[in-house]
Order: C-alpha cells, then sequence, then structure tokens
C-alpha cells in the first residue's frame, strides 16, 4: 500500500468515523449506508452486484435473471433511499421464491464500512455504469476477488475530472464491459486493464411490468382522449412541456398529461406548480379514483417509482425529458419500443450510442426547445389514439445482454 492508498483509507475513515459519531443528524443518503447488511451467504460463493440508484436497478433486471437461471447467489446493494424502495418492491420478483437474490443498502467505503462485506467475501463483485470506490476494489484485488464493471458509462468530461484516486481505482477493475465505444476508450485511459463492448443493456431489457389494476379507470376515462407522456423532466422543463400542452390542447381539447419527474425530491416542488397553475391533477403516489374522477382529471403526475416505463404505453405521443434544461438527456428506448412517436430534446450527449441508431431509422425525433409545441400538434395529427404494440429496435441495439454475459462468466464463482 503506497502514499496514494494511505491518504484514500484515512480521509475515508476520518469521514466515516465522523458520521458515525452524528449518524442522527446526516441526510437519509448517508443513514442508510450506515445501516447496510451483509447478506448470509458462503463466502467466496456469492456475487455482489451493485446498481447505484433507481435507474441502474431498472438496468439489473436483465442480468439478475441470467445469474439467477446460473444457479448464482446474488446480492444487490443500492446507495439512495430511492433506490432502497424499488428495491424492495423488486426483489420478491428478482428472487422468484429461489432464495439466492437479497438485497440492502452500499456501504460506507471505509474499513469499517466494508468489513461486514468482506468478512464472507464475494466470488465476484459487479458494478452497474460507474461505480468506482477505491477502497473496495484495493480490498477485492488484496483478496483476489474479480472486480467487474457491466454497461460502463464514461463520458469525456468524468475522464477530464478522474483524479488519482479514481484512476488507482479503475487500474484495479479485472474487466469492464462497455456500453458504447466511446466509453470503451474513455476506461482504457482512465487506466482499465481490460475493456471489451458489451453493448447498452438498456435495449435488451425486457419489457416492462403490467401496471397494477388502478390503471384501468384511468384507461376507460381517457379512452377516447390522445395523452401526452412526459417523462424524467428536470428542473427547467415542466414549464417548457406545461406550455407545449395547453397550446396543443386549444387544437386537441381533449389532450391529456402524463408527467413524471426525473428526481422524487422534486414531486413535491412539482405539484405546487401544477396547484399554482390551477390543473386539475392526481398524484399517483395517492389513492386512485373511479372513472367519473378520471373524466375531470386533466393531468396524472406520476410520482412513484418503476412505473414510467409501461406507462408511455399509456400516451399518444412521448417526450423525453433532460435534453431542454441540461445537456444530459434520459433514455428514449421505453416509448420507442412501446410503438409511441418519441421525440427527445437536443441535449442528449449522456444516450448518443441509442439516439443516433433510432433517429436514422426514424424511430426518434429530436426536437427543439422552440419547436416542442408545434411537434406535439403536427404528431397528433397523424398519431393513433394508442399503439398497436412493442415494436422491434434496430439490431444495431440489440445483443448487449448476451454480449456482456460472455464477457463475465469466466469471473463468476463456480458452486
Amino acid at each position: 500500500m503506497d502514499i496514494l492508498d494511505l491518504s484514500y483509507r484515512l480521509a475515508v475513515s476520518l469521514a466515516g468515523a465522523a458520521a458515525r459519531a452524528c449518524a442522527r443528524g446526516l441526510p437519509e443518503a448517508w443513514r442508510v449506508r450506515l445501516q447496510a447488511e451483509a447478506p448470509d451467504f458462503p463466502a467466496g460463493c456469492w456475487i455482489w452486484l451493485h446498481a447505484v440508484s433507481v435507474g441502474e436497478l431498472l438496468l439489473a433486471d436483465g442480468l439478475v435473471g441470467r445469474l439467477r437461471e446460473a444457479g448464482q447467489r446474488v446480492h444487490l446493494s443500492t446507495s439512495t433511499p430511492a433506490g432502497l424502495e424499488l428495491l424492495a418492491r423488486r426483489l420478491p420478483d428478482w428472487d422468484a421464491g429461489t432464495g439466492q437474490i437479497t438485497g440492502g443498502a452500499f456501504p460506507l467505503d471505509d474499513p469499517a464500512g466494508l468489513e461486514l462485506f468482506l468478512c464472507r467475501a464475494p466470488g465476484a463483485f459487479i458494478a452497474l455504469e460507474t461505480e468506482l470506490w477505491p477502497g473496495l476494489l484495493e480490498a477485492l484485488r488484496s483478496r483476489g476477488i474479480p472486480s467487474l464493471v457491466v454497461n460502463g458509462r464514461l463520458t469525456g468530461k468524468s475522464l477530464q475530472h478522474g483524479g488519482p484516486w479514481l484512476r488507482r481505482a479503475a487500474s484495479r477493475l479485472t474487466l469492464v464491459a462497455a456500453r458504447d465505444e466511446a466509453s470503451m476508450e474513455a476506461f482504457r485511459r482512465l487506466g482499465a486493464p481490460k475493456v471489451a463492448l458489451g453493448g447498452n443493456l438498456k435495449a435488451d431489457l425486457a419489457l416492462p411490468r403490467p401496471l397494477h389494476e388502478g390503471w384501468a379507470a384511468l384507461r376507460s376515462a381517457w379512452a377516447g382522449c390522445p395523452v401526452l407522456v412526459a417523462g424524467n423532466t428536470v428542473d427547467g422543463e415542466e414549464d417548457l412541456l406545461l406550455e407545449a400542452w395547453e397550446a396543443a390542447k386549444a387544437t386537441a381539447p381533449g389532450l391529456r398529461l402524463i408527467l413524471a419527474p426525473r428526481q422524487p425530491r422534486r414531486f413535491e416542488a412539482v405539484a405546487r406548480g401544477f396547484t399554482e397553475r390551477g390543473l386539475a391533477f392526481h398524484r399517483a403516489s395517492e389513492p386512485w379514483p373511479d372513472d367519473a374522477t378520471w373524466r375531470g382529471t386533466q393531468v396524472l403526475l406520476l410520482d412513484t417509482l418503476g412505473e414510467l416505463p409501461a406507462a408511455y404505453a399509456e400516451g399518444t405521443l412521448a417526450l423525453v425529458a433532460g435534453g431542454w434544461a441540461a445537456p444530459g438527456g434520459h433514455n428514449p428506448l421505453e416509448p420507442v419500443r412501446a410503438g409511441v412517436p418519441t421525440g427527445i430534446g437536443p441535449g442528449y450527449t449522456n444516450f448518443e450510442d441509442l439516439v443516433q441508431p433510432l433517429w436514422s431509422a426514424g424511430r426518434l425525433a429530436v426536437v427543439p426547445a422552440d419547436s416542442v409545441g408545434s411537434w406535439v400538434l403536427t404528431t397528433l395529427a397523424k398519431a393513433p389514439l394508442r399503439s398497436a404494440g412493442a415494436m422491434a429496435l434496430p439490431e444495431s441495439l440489440t445483443g448487449a445482454l448476451d454480449r456482456t454475459w460472455s464477457l463475465i462468466a469466466p469471473f463468476l464463482p463456480i458452486g
């Protein structure tokens, strides 16, 4: 262990000690990590699969299924309260009564936090996307435990800000299955010793789980109405999309709206904004009303976790947000796969590997902010009220799960 490792260990040890000393006053995201518990699996005979929050947990679906079918014991960890809420709902389905799949919070990356997980150490560690924890990766390397990154995503900006601790962590990875060629090159430049192209697992996810029975009343009440689904909105985008929706209602008076903010912490603020606008809206987190109430409701605020992928199929058209008020964008695959005409903002740099082939295939429109209203009107004029059903993606986007599995399988524990 050299000065770089020692400096990191000292820093996280001090931070961990301080956090434990004042745990009650910490934000919830810190408190849940202080309560992280290891699975009751035999040492060396389980896989630690880490998905930092909601998006990564949704992405884990296909991989968890493959691991379970292969007889592997898996412990999923996540780092946020929202992730833990979704994890608690998904675990029964993922485990399917086998007793092989458990889950909980990700610990602090200090010796005290990691000790519980390493006293009966996993046979392999797999992180989704970009989770490089120097303390954990050093501990795994010293024990000879493979550390893998799947759907590895690394932008040029992240690479520029990667300090010596991050570079040291990357150098200890056993394998990175990168989601695209740009990320593959970025991981190599960061110092990861073995990087291969796995592809984007988002494109190989199974169709989303059906929505709960309460949606039947909404479908009945809105059956003759066009519906705009606006998903993953970030701060500054609700006003843009509400203005486009209200302008379109002048031509299509029955137009309804389902709007899903990206971050749970913004649910209350968005609801207040709806109230201030005088909108007749209902929150999905509240008890669902009957048909009569839905007929008088203009907007559904989708303030729940994990329902948006299936909710896109309830729309006549969809707008995937995140690319009008920010440069990153969000995943457009879900409404496209549902066969719903879909628009996305020009700031889609985090999803360029998905947007470009979809755009080239005519399955997606890139819509500037000043054209959102006109795109909604034009699309409403030619779109059916509801999609005829799921549609296949361009062939260039498929096969990521098979490729990723072939890359990681040699490093997984046996028995």
